[in-house]
């Protein structure tokens, strides 16, 4: 994948957002605010960006987002659950009309045979709309590519958002 779309996809969405009014808030786990500085980079995007939340280690997630401890204990950091809850908690905590939410194992340690390396799960939530939940299974990448792949999607994602 390219580098080059993620700045084009960055900035189409803060167009349509500035143009439609909608504020946009991220809530990262294993891009670490990649998808913040993809939108940040785009000249204007104060008037769409909200805030970000980088929220790396379990504790971040419960203290920043609400995420409940319980939750992650039962399905894990990496699972559906968990980033449903924080995209939700990301709305909870901002003034954003849209979130997105990344978790997942970019490696190349920290995976099993249930969750590999390369398992990313995804969610967006917008006021008055339920949560989407996407599963990435994006196997045997680097750590950078895994990343920069989900950069890409979450961006995908949060137009697909926008344009509910």
């Amino acid at each position: 994948m390219s580098q080059a779309v993620i700045p084009k996809l960055a900035e189409a969405l803060i167009q349509y957002c500035t143009v439609n009014g909608l504020k946009i808030a991220t809530a990262e786990s294993c891009t670490g605010g990649l998808v913040a500085g993809a939108l940040t980079g785009v000249s204007g995007s104060s008037a769409v960006v909200d805030r970000g939340f980088v929220t790396y280690s379990n504790e971040a997630k419960g203290e920043m987002l609400g995420v409940d401890s319980g939750l992650i204990s039962m399905h894990g950091a990496v699972s559906a659950p968990v980033a449903r809850a924080m995209a939700e908690g990301a709305l909870d905590h901002s003034l954003a009309d849209l979130a997105v939410a990344i978790t997942g194992i970019a490696g190349p340690g920290g995976g099993s045979a249930e969750k590999p390396v390369g398992l990313v799960h995804f969610a967006t939530a917008r006021r008055g709309k339920p949560t989407v939940h996407l599963e990435r299974r994006y196997g045997d990448l680097t750590r950078e590519q895994v990343r920069l792949a989900a950069v890409k999607d979450a961006l995908e994602l949060l137009t697909e958002a926008a344009k509910d």
